[in-house]
């Protein structure tokens, strides 16, 4: 109120700005209620039509939001009275009515609730509204109130701010204070959007009701005390929240974070010693203060008086020296049943509160009267006294106040085409008729720089800059709280350039130099994420770890991250790392085990290839065909290299050679035992050698018979490899099992594989049919029971085969099948031909015509 009596002062006596006009002034008190904000604005209007009517004066009605004051009169400062009492004059004329109100602005009000219904009323009449303090983001609607301006920035930046702030910090689990007025609602309301949608949860909010009770009281102090919230944010006045910080520090609460609006974060009230426990550490938003040359020294200047609109400086002036003032006709008496009346009345909350700023010290007014005091002579020194009143060295809502006034006065210096260079005539045209909604217009167009080289300007929305200080509560070397600057916010500068803190220079709650922590549940671990427990908000979950194939690299991730194809996650599930390539290679145990039995089994072969070389003329070697014997023995041969080609890394040539050099040399070993197994039978049936049967199936037609039995096969290889050829792939179906990734050949065509074996299958079931019909010949070189023994092991190792096969991961299905195929080409070399070698080396006796027709006795 004084920074605004002072700032028409210095422009009256500026010669720069509206030079040969004065500015006048009337101040009222809203009582920080709407009835009483509407009952004071109405009364401007009441000015009688002689005293209103004197518009050379261009005086600036103003509404101030002096909160809880007594209706203060004056002008020219509080040194003059004549002013005052010339507008308290009453006059018997008919009031003007509101649309021709020669009020051309009002200043005010500093709550959102009474300046909403102020504001709508003036918004009707295009009467410009500049509020210091109502920051509630409702009052952005240009729609709702189109004349309402403010010189302080609107609550979404506020709201935007702290949630950048209590995020910074990674506090997402908080709960909120706040009261039933316009500006706590809408405040807490953006608050909570903005803070869940950064991922923060509120876990509860506290309302002071409007006439709170002791139990009310207590019962919020209960929730503070229990809950594992460790930082609260609050929306309110001082005043509001006294009686709650009293009940919490008779409880001894400590180890709160409490994070301030602007509403209180620099309230003076809250700093006496008995707070310090519970207060000290706070954190908030504040305006950005200054120093306002000349204030202090008017503020000095003030002096109390019985006249009609000075009781709050004699009250403020009794409290500040502990004294009673006297004045004739005993008028402090009458001062002082006011006040205790006041201080007692049910709205005592907001009691000391003289702005949200706050100019009163003690915290409790009753004692100030509790005893006979000495009486003031009000000559007494303001300078030898200490208190925020005089405290002027960073005022910050009074600057709000100040550049209100400013404002209005270059828009009306715009409007009357007032010359910059003023002379001691004036060079205003201060006889031109103009309409508040004219003044409205050159408000929202002004645009200057002040003394303090701050751009005052107004939005779209009519707001100003939305620059704030971050302010911390800490203890001075005298043990006093001071508001020390930590930081600032400019809600113009770009996303991540907006908030600036310096968190080396904050003292946290108790005086404490570790950031609070405020979480419902830990961050998860990098490598685990977070499960949201049912019923709970989304900041109390639990960790699990990532699955396999999945990571997460950071601090409370809530998702895990499925790796690329070919890479695997790392033991700890926190980088994807390069999947460990799988094949059977010729370096590993398996892979050296199977080439060993693969050339033992070659060796073997050839061994006796040239046994049966060297004997070839023998009868044994004669008597079963050694041509067609020659032909089983290479490509058994055959099949034991084929093993070769599914060791080693798959390529485009071995996928295609492998299953069809299988599938071809199975085919030419059994055509070979199924044409013996015929001549076998062929010669049981006839004892006379000239049998006309072994005639009929001779050398000629038994290579037909292989011919005609291989030829289905190799067409089967030929058209399946033409068609859909193999192809290496790798494949990740095994890494979520052994993390590894496997190189193995894929067939486009399974069908074309399962074909090949039923051909084998099926020559292998022939042979053991007839092998077995001439098991019991009694020819001494009868191999009907060899090959019965060989196809039976040959049925044993690839009925066991299929199931071994398919449940096979990775390169141990590809060592089952070699393994199948040296197992069976074994059971045929040992059980075809090493009886035969065993007879040709060991027992030569027996090879001899006699021992072959089983006429020969051991």
């Amino acid at each position: 109120m004084m920074t605004m009596v002072f700032a028409v002062e210095e422009i009256n006596n500026k010669s720069s700005l509206l030079p040969g006009v004065k500015l006048g002034y009337r101040i009222l008190d809203s009582c920080d209620n709407v009835h009483s904000s509407l009952q004071a604005l109405f009364s401007l209007v009441s000015f009688p039509e002689s005293v209103a009517s004197h518009k050379q004066l261009f005086e600036i009605k103003n509404t101030m939001n002096l909160t809880d004051k007594k209706e203060q009169k004056g002008t020219e400062g509080w040194k003059s009275d004549d002013r005052a009492q010339t507008l308290s004059t009453t006059v018997a004329e008919t009031p003007r009515c509101l649309s021709g109100s020669s009020i051309p602005a009002v200043i005010g009000l500093a709550s959102s609730s009474p300046t909403r219904a102020v504001a709508h009323v003036l918004g009707s009449f295009n009467i410009p509204l500049v509020s210091y303090f109502a920051t509630c983001t409702c009052l952005s609607d240009k729609h709702v109130y189109p004349s309402f301006l403010r010189t302080v920035p609107s609550d979404l930046f506020q709201v935007g701010g702290l949630v950048q702030l209590v995020t910074f910090f990674r506090w997402l689990w908080v709960g909120t204070i706040g009261t039933t007025d316009d500006y706590s609602q809408y405040g807490i309301q953006e608050f909570s959007n903005h803070f869940r949608n950064r991922g923060g949860c509120v876990a509860f909010h506290l309302t002071i009701p409007k006439s709170p009770t002791m139990a009310e009281f207590q019962e919020m102090a209960d929730t503070l005390q229990i809950s594992t919230v460790h930082v609260v944010v609050v929306f309110a006045t001082e005043g509001q929240l006294l009686d709650l910080f009293l009940e919490l520090t008779r409880r001894n609460v400590t180890g709160i974070q409490w994070v301030a609006s602007e509403a209180w974060v620099t309230a003076s009230l809250l700093t006496f010693p008995n707070f310090h426990s519970l207060l000290e550490g706070t954190l908030g938003f504040s305006f950005p203060g200054v120093s306002i040359p000349g204030l202090k020294e008017f503020l000095l200047n003030v002096r109390p008086s019985p006249k009609p609109g000075m009781e709050f400086i004699n009250m403020f002036w009794e409290e500040q020296f502990g004294c009673q003032l006297m004045f004739d006709g005993n008028v402090t008496d009458e001062n002082e049943a006011n006040t205790l009346n006041y201080i007692r009345s049910s709205d005592s909350q907001n009691m000391s509160i003289m702005t949200k700023e706050s100019s009163f010290k003690g915290p409790f007014y009753e004692q100030v009267y509790a005893a006979k005091n000495p009486v003031c002579t009000g000559s007494e020194d303001l300078s030898l006294t200490s208190s925020s009143y005089s405290d002027v060295s960073q005022v910050r809502i009074s600057y709000n106040v100040y550049k209100a006034v400013f404002a209005i006065a270059h828009a009306l210096h715009t409007l009357l085409n007032c010359s910059s260079a003023g002379t001691n005539e004036g060079v205003c045209d201060k006889y031109k008729e103009f309409t508040s909604a004219q003044l409205l217009y050159h408000l929202k167009k002004g645009n200057f720089t002040n003394q303090f080289q701050e751009r005052v300007y107004f939005d779209t929305n009519g707001e100003p800059v939305p620059l704030y200080d971050v302010i911390n509560w800490q203890k001075d070397s005298e043990g006093k709280i001071r508001f020390v600057k930590v930081g600032g916010y400019d809600g113009s500068a770009p996303p991540g350039q907006q908030l600036r803190i310096n968190d080396s220079k904050i003292i946290w709650t108790g005086g404490q130099s570790q950031v609070p922590v405020s979480q419902c549940s830990a961050p998860c671990p990098p490598g685990s994420r977070q499960a949201r427990r049912p019923g709970r908000p989304q900041c109390c979950f639990d960790c699990l770890p990532c699955a396999d194939g999945e990571i997460s690299n950071q601090t409370g991730s809530t998702e895990c991250i499925k790796c690329p194809e070919s890479y695997w996650s790392d033991k700890d599930k926190v980088k994807c790392v390069a999947g460990v390539e799988e094949f059977l290679s010729f370096s590993e145990t398996m892979g050296i085990i199977l080439v060993v039995l693969t050339l033992l089994g070659v060796i073997l072969t050839i061994i006796i290839t040239v046994i049966f070389h060297q004997f070839r003329t023998t009868p044994i070697v004669k008597a079963n065909n050694s041509e067609i014997s020659f032909l089983l023995l290479v490509s058994i041969k055959l099949c034991f290299l084929c093993s070769l080609v599914f060791i080693g890394q798959p390529s485009a040539w071995t996928c295609m050679l492998r299953q069809a050099a299988f599938g071809i040399s199975f085919v030419i070993c059994l055509s070979c035992l199924l044409v013996k197994s015929v001549v076998v039978l062929l010669a049981f049936r006839a004892n006379i050698p000239t049998s006309k049967g072994l005639k009929l199936f001779g050398p000629s037609q038994q290579r037909t018979m292989i011919f005609c039995t291989t030829t289905p096969q190799i067409c089967l290889c030929v058209g399946w490899l033409l068609g859909a050829p193999p192809f290496p792939i790798r494949n990740p179906a095994y890494q979520a099992s052994y993390g590894k990734i496997v190189l193995e050949c894929k067939e486009p065509w399974p069908l074309g594989f399962y074909l090949l074996l039923s051909y084998i299958g099926l020559l292998a079931f022939v042979c053991l049919l007839l092998a077995f019909l001439g098991r019991k010949l009694p020819d001494s070189f009868n191999e009907a029971k060899l090959i019965t023994f060989s196809m039976l092991i040959f049925w044993a190792v690839w009925i066991s085969f299929i199931p071994a096969y398919v449940s096979s991961p990775g390169k141990f299905s590809v060592a089952v099948e070699i393994f199948a195929i040296l197992a069976s080409s074994f059971g045929l070399l040992l059980c075809i031909f090493v009886p035969k070698c065993y007879i040709i080396l060991l027992h030569p006796e027996r090879n001899i015509r006699k021992g072959m027709t089983g006429k020969y006795n051991r």
